[in-house]
């Protein structure tokens, strides 16, 4: 069983134990291969909303993802968010836990709907998950990323309504 939870501090070494390998493989995130420990801190916990974990019953750390606005101001109203499992534990849930939270977390935010804006065309599992989870394919990007091993590769963005949005009252 998995629970998901706000990150705490004391979780940052488990968490940068997962992000260092996913990031420095340069095959599913755009953050540079040679990222420094301190600027993922910042891309992953200093900078979104609100960033969480998803540990196993002993508390070991197994995934973690961040939530923020996917824009400012006028587009605040969609989020964004990042997902990362640690190699031990993907294919076992992690990944469809943690998205299934995150919309609801989102929800409760007061999100409307939720968009991914650089999905690797390669990284056929994450694709799969999100569209089972009732993302949408609303944009191809033409060899928008830089495949370590496949060479330039198209991106997708994918969207999903979260809930229907009130309009803003007009003072």
């Amino acid at each position: 069983m998995v629970t998901i939870r706000p990150f705490e501090n004391k979780d940052w070494l488990a968490v940068w134990s997962i992000l260092e390998p996913t990031f420095r493989s340069g095959e599913t995130y755009a953050f540079s291969p040679d990222i420094t420990e301190s600027e993922a801190h910042k891309a992953w916990v200093e900078l979104p909303a609100a960033t969480f974990v998803a540990c196993r019953s002993d508390g070991a750390v197994l995934g973690t993802y961040f939530i923020k606005p996917n824009q400012p101001g006028l587009g605040s109203h969609v989020c964004n968010c990042g997902y990362v499992v640690a190699a031990a534990a993907q294919g076992k849930g992690v990944a469809s836990a943690m998205c299934a939270h995150s919309q609801r977390e989102a929800v409760a935010r007061g999100y409307c709907a939720m968009q991914f804006n650089l999905v690797v065309s390669a990284n056929e599992a994450a694709v799969n998950l999100w569209k089972k989870h009732g993302f949408s394919i609303v944009g191809v990007l033409p060899e928008a990323f830089r495949h370590r091993k496949l060479g330039f590769v198209d991106a997708y963005v994918m969207h999903k309504k979260l809930q229907t949005c009130r309009k803003p009252s007009q003072e």
